[in-house]
């Protein structure tokens, strides 16, 4: 017998094994990755990835789906069952070394999570099915009406692209939106540094918090500036001060972030 789905956690299990395919396929492995899998609720990814990688790590935080994952691997060495929140689990100590990072991400947390993935060291590739819209917010271009905090912080540090979207009936229960399957990969030329990382990212989300007034007033509230210092720091980057925080870039973001 299934343990029941729980709407608490945001439960809607792909069982399209056609879609699982893909998904797999993505991650382009050879047969000697780790792979961590966040959310693998009743294995139906789990059991397409187990065959290809040289080890899978499954974070489950659904005590009944954890134990039923268990039971169904222990007799397959490579693949490791944890029982907790993602939220929770360092992972790259988690997978001891270069890892790949893949999941049905749960809807209601899924910007936590993508932001708890960034954080160093990144996954040399990552690969989530999640709602069609933060797939879109993710990729989107600025000046676009999705781009905000979370378009800035992934893409200053990766690159993004939604490669295709998952209809609800792949799913059980099936969920009220269309879903899409996004890759992020690590710049090679990120535009901020490792010690400026967290900072840089808590300085987007301040700024997205006022998107609506001119660059120039947003900085004289955050960094409690005059209006001759704040043009200034702006027109230093060869931004516009009366620019709105959705028209400026990733690097451009860094620049002016680099003027505090």
């Amino acid at each position: 017998m299934k343990p029941p789905v729980r709407k608490s956690l945001g439960q809607h299990f792909l069982n399209d094994r056609r879609i699982l395919e893909r998904i797999a396929d993505t991650l382009e492995l050879r047969g000697t990755e780790t792979v961590i899998e966040i959310g693998p609720g009743r294995g139906g990814l789990t059991d397409v990835l187990a065959p290809r990688a040289g080890r899978l790590i499954a974070v489950e935080i659904d005590r009944a789906l954890a134990a039923l994952l268990r039971k169904r691997y222990a007799e397959t060495k490579s693949v490791e069952i944890v029982e907790a929140d993602v939220l929770d689990v360092n992972l790259g100590e988690l997978a001891g070394g270069p890892f790949r990072l893949v999941g049905n991400v749960p809807y209601y947390i899924t910007t936590p999570i993508l932001f708890h993935a960034l954080e160093r060291p990144r996954p040399e590739r990552a690969v989530y099915l999640v709602q069609r819209e933060v797939a879109d917010r993710i990729v989107a271009a600025p000046g676009s009406k999705e781009y905000g905090a979370l378009s800035v912080n992934v893409q200053s540090v990766a690159t993004a692209k939604v490669l295709f979207r998952v209809a609800p009936g792949s799913f059980q229960p099936p969920p009220k939106v269309e879903s899409a399957v996004v890759r992020i990969d690590p710049r090679a030329d990120p535009a901020i540094a490792p010690s400026e990382e967290r900072d840089f990212r808590r300085f987007v989300q301040d700024v997205f918090g006022m998107r609506r007034k001119q660059l120039q007033r947003i900085l004289r509230t955050l960094w409690d500036a005059s209006q001759e210092e704040a043009d200034a720091a702006i027109e230093a980057c060869g931004v516009d001060p009366s620019a709105r925080p959705e028209t400026l870039t990733a690097e451009q973001f860094a620049a002016v972030f680099r003027r505090r």
